[in-house]
């Protein structure tokens, strides 16, 4: 299976040589090692064996959908190869795309950890602001970097301060490792492997100068229920900050057409997306991750994290796969906001973004 991927370019000039680049950002990157970029100017598909380990990104009515699915909004408010196995390796995502997870409500954790906004509803704050919480610190092993690929390690402590090394699986998956450019403007969602000792590690393709956030959604198991953490990364060289691009609810990827219905709101409220390629609707959506769609949402300032999955799940028998993926959410409060959809199609993991404001 492959993944689209998306790079965005910079040109001005900004030093961000590691020493200037870890005293004005000290920008987190998160994780590309199963493969696939994304750029804003074009796709292009990776196969080398240290992209193949990362995780890119990328009938009933909705509200049917969402009264029969309302315990499936995860944490929103408080925020080919051939099969499922080769969902396992993906591309990261860099430019206007990214691939994105969800996770479970609180009634289904026993099944599946929820996603990163369930700490925030713990902690009173949005997901993702934190480097430690509950006794838990995300510990990256730097924290500047040159641009190319990364080997990208890190490890998650616990309250004893040793590396943790059980944790629920989140959709199919220990850990999810977001990174985003702090313009928004390039977008990763990778799955970087755990060693015995406990260091996560990953190859990361960040080519671009500029600051980055590191956001990782996990379920330690001592502690029950999930939490994000996020850190900074510099990636040192010349580069000139962008502007978070301009409000939209229509975007093209790959000859697909994805469009958003609907309002993000501090109370909640149901945003539907519709997935079309060359004008007709698409009706066979695959599951990817146990999920027709995932959805994760960044606030342009803070970064604050939300990351929902939708409302029902692949053969429950009432959710169909498609045009139409329908999310529950809600967000930290006003502001602008970059929208990561991921979705698969034809084995190809694709990643739509929209910017939408909240009031």
């Amino acid at each position: 299976m492959t993944i689209n991927s998306h790079t965005a370019h910079n040109t001005n000039a900004l030093d961000t040589t590691p020493e200037s680049a870890a005293a004005q950002h000290t920008s987190h990157l998160g994780a590309h090692g199963e493969h696939a970029a994304h750029s804003a100017h074009g796709h292009a598909e990776h196969g080398t064996q240290a992209q193949q380990e990362s995780h890119a990104g990328h009938g009933h009515s909705a509200h049917a959908a969402q009264a029969a699915h309302a315990d499936h909004v995860d944490h929103a408010a408080h925020g080919g190869r051939d099969s499922q196995a080769a969902h396992e390796d993906h591309g990261a995502h860099s430019g206007h795309v990214g691939h994105g997870t969800g996770d479970a409500v609180a009634a289904q954790q026993g099944n599946h950890a929820g996603h990163g906004d369930h700490d925030a509803h713990a902690a009173g704050l949005p997901g993702g602001l934190q480097i430690t919480q509950d006794g838990y610190t995300l510990d990256l092993e730097t924290t500047v970097a040159q641009p190319g690929v990364i080997d990208f390690r890190f490890r998650i402590l616990g309250p004893d301060g040793t590396a943790v090394t059980e944790f629920d699986p989140i959709h199919d998956r220990e850990l999810h490792l977001i990174v985003a450019r702090r313009e928004l403007t390039g977008f990763w969602h990778v799955h970087p492997r755990r060693e015995a000792d406990g260091t996560w590690t990953i190859q990361l393709e960040l080519p671009e100068a500029g600051a980055y956030r590191v956001f990782t959604d996990i379920a330690p198991r001592a502690l029950g229920r999930t939490i994000t953490l996020g850190a900074d990364l510099a990636i040192a060289g010349q580069y000139a900050p962008q502007q978070v691009p301009a409000v939209n609810r229509s975007t093209e990827v790959d000859g697909y057409t994805v469009t958003v219905d609907g309002e993000l709101r501090a109370e909640g409220d149901l945003l539907t997306l519709t997935v079309r390629k060359d004008g007709a609707p698409v009706t066979d959506l695959q599951p990817y991750l146990a999920a027709f769609g995932h959805l994760v949402i960044l606030r342009a300032g803070d970064l604050a994290y939300v990351h929902v999955h939708p409302n029902g799940e692949p053969g429950d028998g009432i959710t169909p796969s498609g045009p139409e993926i329908s999310f529950h959410t809600a967000v930290p409060g006003p502001g602008t906001y970059r929208l990561f959809l991921d979705f698969q199609h034809g084995d190809v993991v694709r990643t739509a973004a929209f910017t939408l404001t909240a009031e």
